[in-house]
């Protein structure tokens, strides 16, 4: 049944969201009310200027750790050549632009609106928002960024503007989050694209317990440094 949230901080167990993965709808997208979401294998997935927040828990989860990053042959090759300079948290405010302006497949806008950006810039300053970041000659040509806590990433997002430029920041992200102690990273919905990179569905049962285990983790450090 689905729960409509009121100023209360609080959500409903993610258990009980409906067969499409809806577990709520309304309240605020305050940093407060955000995180806690996240902390609790809750997102955030609607089109702001349309509806009310929407609050999903899907009944299967697509979940993968560092270590079951696939790297194909051409990834190898980019990584070998060093095609791209990964950075982090260098340009936090630029991967969220480039993540809410990239198309998607059947959608028409995007679901990372105005509202959302700020809450995630403040999240960033606060600690808990990182990026990834892939750099070329100077400029941002791709990345991802998610929520950190813990030993758990939940990635929100990733573009690119040149080809296989997230995907070689997102490999050597989960390298650097392996050496650091990270066991989980939660990409919420199953994409072919996920599934190429080595991240698979569990129930929602298991991811919950999964999550519960890698966010008492205490890692080596909250997100990767810069060489």
């Amino acid at each position: 049944m689905v729960a409509f949230l009121t100023r209360e901080l609080k959500f409903p167990h993610p258990l009980t969201a409906d067969s499409q993965g809806l577990l709520a709808i309304g309240g605020d997208l305050s940093p407060e009310r955000v995180l806690l979401a996240y902390t609790q294998g809750i997102f955030p997935w609607f089109d702001e200027f349309e509806s009310p927040p929407l609050w999903f828990a899907p009944r299967k989860r697509m979940v993968m750790r560092p270590c079951d990053i696939r790297v194909t042959h051409s990834m190898a090759k980019g990584l070998r050549q060093g095609r791209f300079q990964i950075r982090y948290d260098c340009d936090f405010a630029g991967v969220l632009k480039g993540c809410a302006e990239t198309p998607r497949p059947g959608q028409d806008g995007t679901w990372l609106g105005p509202s959302l950006q700020q809450t995630m810039l403040e999240l960033h300053r606060q600690g808990y928002a990182h990026s990834a970041e892939a750099w070329a000659d100077g400029e941002l040509v791709g990345g991802l960024y998610g929520i950190a806590f813990g030993g758990v990433l939940c990635g929100d997002s990733m573009f690119s503007r040149r080809s296989n430029a997230s995907k070689l920041a997102f490999a050597t992200l989960c390298k650097a989050l392996e050496e650091l102690g990270f066991a989980l990273i939660d990409c919420q919905v199953y994409t072919d694209h996920l599934s190429s990179l080595g991240a698979a569905e569990i129930s929602s049962r298991a991811f919950l317990n999964r999550l519960a285990e890698a966010k008492a983790l205490r890692p080596k450090r909250p997100w990767p440094e810069n060489a």
